[in-house]
């Protein structure tokens, strides 16, 4: 089975590489989020893939945005 969990040494360095800021690690979707770059970048089999290209666009995601 898919490891589950990312190594927490690898959260502290990794920023988004579209603007460098923080990511916020999303356990349940195995992602990290770039509120910034409005974009969750998967994590695959304990791999987080910073690239994005394969990001998911968390424009008008439920989570955390206030209808207008």
């Amino acid at each position: 089975m898919a490891n589950k969990t990312v190594d927490p040494k690898l959260l502290e360095i990794l920023v988004c590489p579209l603007t460098k800021t923080t990511l916020r690690y999303d356990a349940e979707r195995q992602e990290l989020i770039s509120d910034k770059a409005k974009l969750a970048y998967p994590i695959r089999d304990g791999i987080p893939i910073m690239l994005v290209d394969e990001a998911r666009s968390i424009e008008g995601d439920a989570a955390g945005n206030t209808a207008p």
